[in-house]
C-alpha cells in the first residue's frame, strides 16, 4: 500500500515538472482555483486552469460564437486577478461591453482593440502575450496553422499571460499547439416559473483536446452565483473507444 502511494507521490510531480517544462504554469491567485467549473476542473493534469497557455475554442455559427464568446468572458472574469486588465482582439466586434458585465467582467478591466485585418490580429495577440502588464488576451481569428500557434505559445512562455483564441467558422480544424480546445454550444435556457422572461445562460461544454488531460462534455449554467453545474463527464465524441475508425 505504501509503495503505491509513493508510486503515485512520484508520478505526480514527474507530471508537474514535464508540465512546468512545456510551459504550463500554475495560477498565482487562489481565485484562479475557484472557477467554478465543478467537474470540468478535474479534466485538467494538476486540476487547476492551466494559465500561461493559449487555448483554442472552436465555433460554427452565430448562436455557438455567441455563446463562445460568453463563456470565455466568465472564465476569464473568474480568472482574472483584481486589478488586472485584458485586451480583447478583432477585425468584427460585436460585443456591447456593459453586458460583459452580466458575465461576471467589469467593461472598464477590458481594452477594446479593433483592426483591419486578420494577419494585424495575429502580429497583435502575438505582441500582447509578451506583455505581463495584462493577464489576458483574447483574439478573435479564423484561421490558424500550426506555426502561427506555435509562435503564439512560445510568447507565453517566460510570463504569465494567457491567451483564448476563438476561431469562428474555420475552414478546418486544424491540428494547432493551443494547451486545449474548446467548442461552446448554445443550449435552451431554463425559465424561472415565478418571474417572466429570459433565463440564465447555458452552454454544452466540449473539452475537445487537452495536454495530459481527460476531454469530456458538461453542460453548464451561467448564473450571478457562476458556473453552475448541470450534468456528469460525458466522453468527448473522438474518446470513445467503441467509435470506428477508418
Amino acid at each position: 500500500m505504501n509503495q503505491s502511494v509513493a508510486r503515485s507521490e512520484i508520478v505526480e510531480r514527474l507530471q508537474k515538472e514535464i508540465l512546468s517544462m512545456q510551459g504550463v504554469k500554475k495560477a498565482r491567485t487562489s481565485n484562479a482555483n475557484d472557477t467554478g467549473l465543478g467537474p470540468i476542473i478535474n479534466a485538467f493534469p494538476t486540476k487547476t486552469f492551466p494559465i500561461g497557455a493559449v487555448h483554442e475554442f472552436i465555433s460554427h455559427g452565430a448562436e455557438n460564437a455567441a455563446a463562445t464568446s460568453g463563456f470565455m468572458i466568465a472564465l476569464a472574469g473568474r480568472l482574472m486577478p483584481s486589478q488586472h486588465n485584458c485586451l480583447w482582439i478583432s477585425t468584427k466586434r460585436t460585443l456591447f461591453p456593459p453586458a460583459l458585465k452580466q458575465f461576471g467582467l467589469d467593461a472598464t478591466r477590458v481594452i477594446f482593440l479593433d483592426l483591419l485585418k486578420q494577419k494585424d490580429v495575429l502580429w497583435a495577440v502575438e505582441e500582447a502575450l509578451k506583455c505581463q502588464s495584462l493577464s489576458f488576451v483574447i483574439g478573435e481569428i479564423g484561421e490558424l496553422n500550426f506555426k502561427e500557434s506555435r509562435r503564439l505559445q512560445l510568447a507565453v512562455e517566460h510570463n504569465h499571460v494567457t491567451g483564448l483564441l476563438h476561431r469562428s467558422n474555420p475552414r478546418t480544424e486544424n491540428t494547432v499547439a493551443c494547451l486545449t480546445r474548446w467548442k461552446i454550444a448554445t443550449l435552451p435556457s431554463h425559465m424561472d416559473g415565478v418571474i417572466p422572461g429570459i433565463g440564465f445562460s447555458r452552454w454544452r461544454v466540449e473539452l475537445a483536446k487537452v495536454r495530459n488531460g481527460r476531454p469530456g462534455i458538461w453542460d453548464l449554467e451561467w448564473s450571478r452565483r457562476g458556473f453552475q453545474s448541470l450534468t456528469t463527464q460525458r466522453a468527448a465524441p473522438h474518446q470513445n473507444p467503441k467509435r470506428k475508425t477508418a
